[in-house]
């Protein structure tokens, strides 16, 4: 990784941070370089959210000793000074490019030797002023006291002083090609993709209604004779209920029937999970979150059915999340291509 983008992921992490302190989430557990991922233009962001909690069962460290800050080791409680000292660690790895443990590289930068530190692959290629910049603040950053450490705000102040060619996209800097909108080709969608594409809600009705429940066959539902006799006809009453109202688009009647249904738990449709929602969708947009979870259990239930997919690309949409969505469709196009060859 060139110097420009090593610098470029140091920024876009610190400002990661001084986002989620001030949002009331500083406490980031196991800061490491395992948690950077890099988006499709190459750009680095901050994962693992599902950490960020406030934990003291001593467990929220999975990485060496060695990298752990030393008031961890003390108290088993994380501070907005530990993930300082995190972040340390990593600006120690983008400086290196190896996992060196703190005291080592402290000892180096105590010494004035803080060039072994550099990593070789760089060839020189940086100034020494901005390795003596970056070696400092990683050094403040892995201050033993906590009280010593900088604060995020300032991390991002200092880092932004140092950055380069900041008019050179990530991908670039990173070496890896970069799919363009204008480089890719148009998908040719099926009439429910395309629904799906423009959030027509309407349209997306009357093809399941019209489909009606084709596709279930073949899913396995084993039922002993007892379950048949006895709570068969009840699932089949939710079932032709929910029928009814999604038919009629009363919406809300159809999700409390197929919620019966689903709960019932003697038979699995794939169907019944796509209706459902679909009416979370029509009846409620602030739904979307439980008709997403509809839409990716009726994968689940049946992996093959490219209708799963073109509805979870409609819940992305309305969440706003549409590079998803077009990946999803994507994926359901492709689907039900490979369906219609076979």
């Amino acid at each position: 990784m060139r110097w420009a983008m090593r610098l470029r992921v140091a920024l876009y992490l610190a400002q990661a941070l001084d986002y989620c302190s001030g949002k009331g989430r500083a406490l980031y557990h196991d800061l490491n370089a395992y948690r950077v991922l890099f988006d499709q233009d190459g750009n680095p962001r901050l994962s693992c959210f599902g950490l960020m909690k406030n934990s003291r069962d001593g467990k929220s460290y999975s990485t060496n000793l060695a990298f752990t800050p030393p008031e961890y080791l003390r108290t088993g409680r994380v501070t907005q000074e530990s993930v300082v000292y995190s972040f340390g660690t990593l600006l120690l790895d983008l400086l290196s490019g190896k996992h060196i443990p703190p005291s080592h590289a402290l000892d180096l930068i105590r010494g004035k030797n803080f060039l072994m530190l550099m990593d070789s692959a760089l060839e020189g290629n940086f100034s020494n002023d901005d390795g003596t910049e970056l070696v400092r603040l990683a050094s403040r950053c892995l201050q033993y006291e906590a009280r010593e450490r900088p604060n995020a705000k300032s991390i991002v102040t200092a880092l932004m002083s140092l950055q380069k060619e900041t008019e050179v996209a990530s991908h670039i800097l990173m070496g890896i090609p970069h799919e363009t909108a204008s480089s890719t080709q148009p998908l040719a969608l099926t009439p429910f993709g395309e629904a799906c594409s423009r959030m027509d809600l309407t349209a997306i009705h009357e093809i399941l209604e019209k489909n009606g429940y084709k596709d279930d066959e073949g899913i396995a539902n084993e039922l002993s004779f007892q379950l048949w006799t006895n709570q068969m006809q009840e699932t089949l009453n939710s079932k032709k209920s929910g029928d009814s109202a999604f038919r009629a688009k009363e919406f809300a009647t159809a999700i409390d029937s197929y919620t019966q249904f689903i709960d019932g738990g003697t038979m699995v449709s794939p169907t019944v999970y796509a209706r459902r929602c679909l009416s979370y969708l029509m009846s409620d947009m602030d739904m979307a979150q439980e008709a997403l979870g509809d839409a990716m259990q009726a994968q689940v239930v049946s992996p093959e059915w490219p209708t799963a997919l073109y509805l979870q690309a409609a819940c992305l949409f309305s969440l706003g999340m549409d590079n998803d969505a077009q990946e999803t469709l994507k994926d359901g196009t492709n689907l039900e291509a490979k369906k219609n060859k076979t």
